[in-house]
């Protein structure tokens, strides 16, 4: 067996460019070698098989999830989710249907990049049915230009994918549209923002104080159960929650502490539930 596999787990690097650079370096397995490791998988459950099999193709999820830069989500986040794919298709692959892992693998890693776009794109969803999703990651191909489609367009987008014009249309609809900022970006929008439009059912003194009231026990409640947290696990729920702007990926808190961003999942969402319980009682 190929003994490069054996390279430090490329989670544990700094940046998404060292990560990328180290699974492209990682050497591809043969077939030979890949029907070996699938098979010690499958018989005897060997996780070192499976870490190989997955490893050797992570620069597969790196191919597939640059395919999703255009929705403006993290690439690292984008690669995380392909990553949970892979491990899915490495744990359910059957080396006796004599496929490669890589033409299994595609389609899982596809659907946990699908469901993360989805869930993460607009704050409202956009596309739940199956026609909706099929139009959602294929529209933008198949438009000949950043205009609307018209006419002749219209039909064709829908022959080509199977659905009808009148979805295409929705779908285009709700692609053309943006999410509208309650409160204006600044100074000058802060008069024609939807929020001076909307009347505050609230504003009697009394609700006005109960609610400071309760703001500064719940800020209270927070700071201790985020005392009551270790050192690391309480660093890891601040990056992850608490800090303004862009919070810290799995991945960043994972090079920081030298483990791997499962690891950084497990110890976030121990903290979350232990400091749940505290804020309930």
């Amino acid at each position: 067996m190929n003994q490069t596999l054996s390279l430090p787990v490329p989670s544990a690097l700094g940046s998404i460019d060292q990560y990328i650079q180290t699974v492209n370096r990682i050497p591809l397995l043969s077939e030979r070698e890949e029907m070996e490791l699938a098979t010690r998988l499958r018989d005897e459950d060997d996780l070192d098989a499976a870490r190989k099999l997955v490893m050797s193709h992570l620069r597969l999820v790196v191919a597939i999830a640059r395919g999703y830069l255009g929705y403006g989500l993290p690439h690292a986040d984008l690669i995380q989710e392909g990553n949970i794919g892979l491990m899915k298709a490495v744990k359910r692959f059957d080396p006796s249907r004599g496929v490669r892992l890589v033409s299994f693998a595609m389609h899982w890693i596809k659907a946990e990049i699908h469901e993360y776009v989805l869930k993460n794109w607009r704050l409202v969803k956009i596309a739940t049915t199956k026609a909706q999703r099929k139009l959602f990651f294929n529209l933008r191909s198949l438009k000949r230009d950043t205009g609307s489609l018209h006419g002749d367009e219209i039909q064709a987008v829908a022959t080509q994918l199977g659905v009808k014009a009148e979805e295409v249309i929705e779908m285009e609809t709700r692609l053309s549209g943006r999410d509208v900022p309650l409160e204006g970006d600044s100074d000058d929008d802060e008069h024609f923002a939807p929020i001076a439009y909307l009347p505050d059912p609230h504003a009697e003194p009394s609700e006005v104080l109960e609610r400071a009231q309760l703001a500064h026990l719940q800020d209270v409640g927070l700071h201790n159960a985020l005392a009551s947290l270790d050192e690391r696990s309480r660093e890891i729920v601040r990056r992850r929650w608490l800090t303004e702007g862009e919070s810290a990926t799995l991945h960043e808190l994972a090079a920081e502490y030298g483990v791997s961003a499962e690891r950084i999942r497990q110890i976030e969402a121990k903290a979350m539930q232990k400091m749940r319980g505290l804020l309930a009682a």
